[in-house]
C-alpha cells in the first residue's frame, strides 16, 4: 500500500510550451517533493535527454557525436576524495556555454555527450580554493576521466550584497566584488568607491573596501572602512574577525580581543574567529584562554584549522604541559610543511627538547619572551581570501549545526516524532489558508535577476482510507493553469516533506539523531536522515518524458525538545541527476503552532517553505508563505472536491 500512497502523493504531470527561438522546459511541483516533466510535442528528440546541451529544434541534435566527462574531487591529496560537496564549472573555450553541476557523494560528478572542442574545468568547494584544469575533447569514442585535487582555503572571506543596498549601488558593488575575485584591485577600488558614493551607509560597501584595503595593506583606511562595518552591523561576524585580525597585526591586541570576542558571539561556529581570537590571547600571556580557544578552532575547522596548533602547543607548555604542548607542535609541523613558520618552529621544538625537564612536573614553565614571540601564529594563519557567496543554503552534511556536550537523545525519537506527524496529517485534512509566493530566477551570486508574486486561496485535504492509503489534495482555488505561474512553475505540498517520519516511510530512511542543539533560542533535536539503498525511493520523483525518476533525499530535522514536533526540516538530493541535468534541489520548510481561538486548538502547521532549484543552468529560488488560517470539515465522500472554508479569528503565531 505504500507505493499506491506515494503515488498518489508524491507524482504529478507538467506540460511544457513553446517560447519563441527555443524550447523552455517547464517544471511542475506539484505536490512537492515530487517533480515531472512531459516530453514536448512536436520537437525533434529529446532535448530533456542531451546533457550538458544547449536546446534546439535542429534534426539530428541528438547525434551530434559528443563524448562522456566524469571528474573526480580529492582534498590536498590524490588519495582522499573530497570529504564535502564541490561545484563544477565547465566551459567550453570555443562555444563560450558554461555548465554548472555538483559533486555526489563519491565526489564525482558525470557531464554526458558533451561536444568536441577545449574546456575548463573550475571546481570550488567550502572551505578550499578553487582548481582548474584545461583538457580537449577529441573524440566520441573515448570517454574522459579527470582527477581535480583541491588546496584547504582556512579563512575564505564571503563577500555579500544585501538586500537593502540601491539599485545602482548595487550594480557597482557587483562589479565591484567580480573584480575582487579577480584581484583587480584598482577595478575593484573604482567601482567599490562609487557604490560608497551612493551608499555610504551601507553596512556591506564599507566591509568590501576594508577588505579591498587590507589586501592592499592599506591598514589605516581598511581599520576605517572595517570600524564603519561593524558600528553599522554589530553582528556582522566577518567585518568583527577581520577587525580583529587587523588588530592582531598591528599588535592592538586589546581591541583584538574585544572585536574577536564579539565574533565569536555573533557565531560560535565561526572557526577563524575562535583560532585569531586564541592567538590574541597568546600574545597576552592568557595561556588557558589561548588554549581554550585553539582547541574549539580546531574542532569546529574540521581540518582547516592547523595553523590553531601553533597556538594550542605554546600555550600548553606556558600552561605546564611540556610534552603534550612540544607533540602538538610536532603535529602542525607535519600537518603543514610548507608553511612558512615551520623552519621556527622546529628552532622551537629543538630549544625545548634541549632544555632540561623541570623537576615538577606541574610547576609552570615560562617560555623566553623571544621564544614566545619567535613564532608569529599570524605567521601560520592563511591571508584572508575571496569566496562568493553560495546562491543556496550549505549542503546538508557540509555544516552540522553544533550540539550540547554529553547529552543522549531519546531512544523513541523517531517513533514519537512520527504520532506527531500522525497528528498533523489529520490536523491538515481541515485547513485552508492564504498562500504568498515569492518566486525569483538568480545569478551565480545569489541575486534576483527577475521576481513575481502571486497570492493564492489555498485548501489541503488529507485523508487515509481504510486499506491504510492516504490521499492528499491540494487546491488552489483560482483554478490557474501553469501559464498562470512565474516562469510556468506550480509547486505545492511542501508539508508533505515531514512525512519522512510517518511510520508508512520511516522504515525507507536510516535516522541518526545527532544530539541536542537549538532553533531560534528553542532546544530542538537533531535528526539526520537518509534514503536507503535497499529500499526503493518514493519520496520523491521527477518524470521525463515518459521516463519517471525516483530520486533519493537526505536531509536534518529540528523536533521540539519538550512536545517532538518538527519545527523545521530541510532536505536534498543524495547526488545530482546529470541525465536530465538536475544538479540540485534544497528545500526548507518551518512550522510553527497556530492557535484557533473558536475552536480553543493549536494546530502545527507550515509557516513558510522555500526551494532553491539548479535545472538545466537556471537558479531559481521559490518561497511559500502561509498565513489566514482556517479550519474546515470534510466528509470522506467529499476528498475529490474543494471545501468550503470556514474562517477564524486566528492569526499565525511566530515560531
Amino acid at each position: 500500500m505504500v507505493r499506491d500512497f506515494c503515488a498518489t502523493l508524491f507524482m504529478t504531470r507538467l506540460v511544457p510550451t513553446r517560447a519563441p527561438h527555443r524550447l523552455w522546459p517547464l517544471l511542475a511541483l506539484l505536490l512537492l517533493p515530487g517533480l515531472a516533466i512531459s516530453r514536448a510535442q512536436g520537437q525533434h528528440g529529446d532535448v530533456f535527454n542531451n546533457i550538458g546541451s544547449t536546446t534546439s529544434s535542429t534534426p539530428g541534435y541528438e547525434n551530434r557525436g559528443g563524448t562522456m566527462l566524469r571528474i573526480t574531487v580529492f582534498g590536498e591529496t590524490a588519495k582522499t576524495r573530497l570529504d564535502r560537496q564541490s561545484i563544477v564549472k565547465l566551459s567550453n573555450t570555443t562555444s563560450h556555454i558554461i555548465t554548472w553541476q555538483t559533486t555526489d557523494d563519491r565526489s564525482e560528478v558525470g557531464f554526458g555527450d558533451i561536444p568536441l572542442g577545449h574546456y575548463e574545468v573550475e571546481v570550488s568547494a567550502v572551505g578550499y580554493r578553487t582548481g582548474t584544469k584545461e583538457f580537449q575533447a577529441i573524440s566520441s569514442f573515448a570517454p574522459i576521466n579527470i582527477e581535480i585535487v583541491l588546496e584547504k582555503d582556512p579563512a575564505a572571506v564571503q563577500l555579500n550584497i544585501s538586500e537593502g543596498m540601491p539599485l545602482k549601488a548595487r550594480k557597482e558593488a557587483k562589479h565591484g566584488v567580480s573584480a575582487l575575485k579577480s584581484g583587480k584591485w584598482d577595478e575593484a577600488n573604482k567601482r567599490l568607491g562609487a557604490a560608497y558614493k551612493l551608499a555610504p551607509e551601507n553596512p556591506d560597501v564599507n566591509f568590501l573596501l576594508g577588505y579591498l584595503y587590507f589586501q592592499r595593506k592599506d591598514f589605516s583606511r581598511a581599520a576605517d572602512f572595517l570600524g564603519s562595518a561593524t558600528n553599522l552591523s554589530p553582528h556582522n561576524v566577518q567585518a568583527l574577525t577581520l577587525l580583529g585580525r587587523l588588530s592582531l597585526q598591528q599588535e592592538d591586541y586589546g581591541r583584538a580581543v574585544s572585536n574577536l570576542e564579539k565574533a565569536v558571539l555573533a557565531d560560535s561556529d565561526y572557526w577563524v574567529a575562535h583560532d585569531l581570537l586564541g592567538a590574541s590571547y597568546l600574545k597576552q600571556q592568557q595561556y588557558d584562554k589561548a588554549r581554550d580557544e585553539a582547541q574549539l578552532a580546531i574542532s569546529k575547522g574540521k581540518g582547516g584549522a592547523t595553523a590553531s596548533q601553533l597556538v594550542l602547543g605554546q600555550a600548553l607548555i606556558n600552561l605546564g604541559q611540556r610534552q603534550e604542548g612540544i607533540q602538538t607542535l610536532k603535529d602542525f609541523v607535519a600537518a603543514a610543511p610548507k608553511n612558512p613558520s615551520v623552519p621556527q618552529v622546529k628552532a622551537l621544538i629543538a630549544r625545548l627538547e634541549a632544555e632540561p625537564v623541570p623537576a615538577a612536573s606541574t610547576a609552570k614553565v615560562s617560555l623566553p619572551a623571544a621564544a614566545v614571540a619567535g613564532v608569529d601564529p599570524l605567521m601560520a594563519a592563511a591571508e584572508p581570501t575571496f569566496s562568493v557567496r553560495p546562491w543556496q543554503p550549505p549542503a546538508i552534511d557540509q555544516n552540522k549545526p553544533s550540539v550540547a556536550a554529553n547529552v543522549s537523545c531519546p531512544a523513541d525519537i523517531a517513533e514519537t516524532t512520527g504520532r506527531r506527524v500522525e497528528e498533523f496529517v489529520d490536523d491538515v485534512s481541515r485547513i485552508a489558508a492564504i498562500e504568498h509566493l515569492l518566486h525569483e530566477q538568480l545569478d551565480e551570486m545569489g541575486d534576483a535577476i527577475t521576481k513575481e508574486t502571486r497570492t493564492f486561496n489555498y485548501v489541503a485535504s488529507f485523508t487515509e482510507s481504510k486499506q491504510g492509503s492516504i490521499a492528499v489534495d491540494e487546491y488552489r482555488q483560482e483554478h490557474l493553469g501553469l501559464a498562470d505561474f512565474p516562469d510556468q512553475i506550480s509547486s505545492s505540498g511542501f508539508a508533505t516533506l515531514a512525512l519522512v517520519f510517518h511510520p508508512k516511510m520511516r522504515d525507507s530512511f536510516e535516522m541518526v539523531c545527532e544530539g541536542l542543539g537549538e532553533l531560534r533560542g528553542q532546544p530542538t533535536w537533531l535528526v539526520h536522515f537518509k534514503q536507503r539503498e535497499d529500499r526503493p525511493a518514493q519520496m520523491h520523483d521527477y518524470r521525463v518524458g515518459g521516463d519517471l525518476y525516483s530520486l533519493k533525499l537526505k536531509g536534518r530535522a529540528w523536533i521540539t525538545a519538550d512536545k517532538f514536533q518538527i519545527v523545521r526540516i530541510e532536505s536534498e538530493l543524495v547526488s545530482p541527476v546529470p541525465k536530465i541535468r538536475l544538479a540540485g534541489e534544497h528545500q526548507v520548510v518551518e512550522y510553527g503552532p497556530v492557535p484557533f481561538t473558536k475552536k480553543k486548538v493549536q494546530l502545527w502547521l507550515p509557516q513558510s517553505a522555500e526551494i532553491y532549484l539548479d535545472f538545466r543552468r537556471h537558479r531559481y529560488y521559490r518561497k511559500h508563505s502561509f498565513d489566514h488560517y482556517m479550519l474546515f470539515a470534510v466528509d470522506a465522500d467529499e476528498k475529490r472536491k474543494a471545501p468550503a472554508a470556514q474562517p477564524t479569528d486566528n492569526t499565525p503565531q511566530p515560531n
